[in-house]
C-alpha cells in the first residue's frame, strides 16, 4: 500500500483526504491486510462455521396465545367491516 494508491482510491470513493492525512492512512490500512493475510495463512479446513462466537443458547417462552380474541365485540358497531377486516376507500387505481 503505498500513498498514490491510496489517492487513487479516495478519487474513486469520492472522499476527500488531506495530505497530512495519508500516511496514517497508508500504515492503517497496511496493518489491516497484514492481520487478513495472517488470518487468511490459518489453516481452517477442519472448522465448522459459526453463527456466533459464544456457544449461547436463547431460550425462548412457549408460543402461547394469552389473550382473548375480541375482534369481533371491537368490530360489531363498526359498519364498515366485512368477515373481520376493515374496509376502507381504495386509493391506488
Amino acid at each position: 500500500m503505498d500513498k498514490d494508491t491510496i489517492i487513487k482510491i479516495a478519487d474513486l470513493a469520492k472522499i476527500e483526504i488531506k495530505q497530512d492525512q495519508i500516511n496514517d492512512i497508508v500504515s492503517s490500512l497496511e496493518k489491516i491486510l497484514n492481520l487478513v493475510d495472517e488470518m487468511n495463512s490459518i489453516n481452517t479446513d477442519n472448522v465448522k462455521p459459526m453463527a456466533h462466537p459464544l456457544n449461547l443458547k436463547q431460550e425462548l417462552r412457549k408460543d402461547k396465545v394469552l389473550e382473548i380474541n375480541n375482534r369481533d365485540l371491537f368490530q360489531k358497531d363498526n359498519k364498515y367491516t366485512d368477515n373481520g377486516y376493515y374496509k376502507v376507500p381504495k386509493i391506488i387505481d
